[in-house]
């Protein structure tokens, strides 16, 4: 199983879009709070997430609580700050994959501290970056490939 982190999230249909997709590939999803959006089961049922039950979920207080809880992970931080591709790594049975926040991205001492583990999506062009919820595609499936879906094709 795969782990896809969202660090501080701030757009609820990315969100929902991003759970879709954990839930469609058994993926574990992990959102470190502040959330920018209410998670409440009268909050999802207006939105139509039907699926959020699908997904398994853990919430987390901060970042610390994070990596308190998960200290024995193997960790990727998805950036446009990486000059390492997503394609040239390899994606580890049960790693964690962090995404940061559609405003800011990860939190930039992070990525420096751990930059070995950096990786982008090569864009053409200047524009800033994709959407969250295409990035956490991109790569989650990268990561799927180099397991063989496990098994799922």
């Amino acid at each position: 199983m795969l782990n896809v982190v969202l660090v501080e999230p701030e757009i609820p249909q990315n969100t929902g879009n991003i759970a879709r997709t954990c839930a469609c590939t058994a993926t574990k999803l992990h959102l470190v709070k502040p959330l920018g959006f209410d998670v409440s089961e009268k909050a999802l049922r207006r939105a139509g997430l039907d699926y959020w039950d699908k997904v398994e979920i853990v919430y987390y207080d901060n970042l610390d609580d994070f990596f308190r809880k998960n200290a024995d992970g193997t960790f990727f931080y998805a950036t446009t700050k990486a000059d390492k591709a997503y394609t040239d790594v390899v994606y580890p049975d049960g790693c964690f994959i962090l995404f940061g926040k559609e405003t800011k991205g990860l939190p930039e001492d992070l990525i420096f501290a751990h930059y070995e583990r950096a990786v982008r999506i090569p864009m053409y062009g200047a524009l800033r970056s994709l959407n969250l919820s295409n990035s956490v595609a991109i790569i989650l499936y990268e990561a799927l490939r180099q397991h063989d879906f496990f098994g799922q094709k």
